[in-house]
């Protein structure tokens, strides 16, 4: 095995052992545990983060938390980014994610707005779609074009990412400017090969996790439904798309299958796959993740020209 093996076998290791501290049983614990590593990995000084409550529209809904994320400096106003957070539909939230949110904040210089849907188990599918459009629809009231944002999202919210831009494909209604998907989870019939070839090397998901979480969002639903599973819709008219996975990650194909059939349809689409990376990779705080965020924003600056 060579040295660089060696290291990023270590590094897979130190990566697995720090996920097995986040994961819990206890579905309470582990939120808050996610939310612990956001605060400490999410803080920069050069990123200020605003809070901002969603009004409910009518007495069946909530108000719905959301946070805005943006460079302490003068910076480009025109364009924003909306972020779907992962987790599985049963963890994650705009603090957890702000790992992710204040790199896209610093790489691309744009406004990035993230929001805490509704989770599952205690709110199943299709409550996030709901949530979603609703965070969507207030950003239209604010003043935003649809063809001023940027949909991006990680694992579970790269999925929603897909199922919000179909929603609003379906409703004929104007698409985002482009998405950004990082290992989004496209797949929840686990079609895939990348599930028995990656299993044993993969440090942060495994069978028995997902299934929890399919369990959790989509119990009784048929999962190759596009708005659970979106590999499975038909893309034709839809934005550009940027997407990032993993080598190392049983998602793999759910990327490159959803690459594919979004090739098959005449969609401009790049696929980056990054050797010896794992599950949204991009979250860790060393090299490859920063140079992965600074292709986000060429992609982000290449669409917005």
């Amino acid at each position: 095995m060579a040295i660089a093996d060696k290291k990023n076998v270590n590094l897979m290791n130190l990566i697995k052992r720090m996920h097995g501290v986040v994961e819990n049983v206890d579905i309470e614990k582990h939120r808050q545990s996610q939310d612990h590593f956001g605060a400490i990995l999410g803080s920069s000084r050069d990123v200020l983060t605003q809070m901002l409550d969603i009004p409910a529209q009518s007495p069946n809904e909530q108000v719905l938390h959301a946070e805005w994320s943006y460079v302490n400096r003068a910076h480009m106003k025109k364009y924003i980014i909306l972020y779907c957070h992962g987790g599985g539909y049963s963890t994650g939230s705009s603090l957890y994610a702000r790992t992710l949110t204040n790199k896209l904040a610093m790489s691309t210089s744009m406004d990035v707005l993230s929001f805490d849907y509704r989770l599952a188990p205690e709110n199943p599918y299709p409550a996030a779609i709901q949530d979603a459009m609703r965070v969507w629809d207030y950003l239209m009231l604010l003043g935003y074009g649809a063809r001023d944002v940027i949909l991006a999202g990680d694992s579970a919210g790269g999925n929603l990412a897909l199922a919000l831009t179909l929603r609003l494909k379906e409703e004929r209604r104007l698409l985002p400017r482009g998405l950004v998907l990082m290992s989004p989870w496209t797949d929840l019939t686990s079609s895939g090969d990348s599930h028995e070839t990656r299993a044993d090397i993969d440090p942060v998901l495994n069978a028995p996790y997902l299934n929890e979480m399919i369990r959790n969002y989509a119990e009784g639903q048929e999962l190759d439904n596009p708005s659970i599973s979106p590999l499975f819709a038909d893309y034709d008219g839809f934005p550009p798309t940027y997407i990032q996975v993993g080598d190392n990650e049983i998602l793999l194909d759910d990327s490159v299958m959803l690459y594919q059939k979004l090739l098959d349809a005449n969609v401009s689409v790049k696929l980056d796959i990054f050797k010896g990376m794992w599950h949204v990779f991009q979250m860790s705080p060393f090299k490859t993740a920063y140079e992965a965020m600074d292709k986000n924003a060429e992609f982000i600056y290449d669409i917005c020209r």
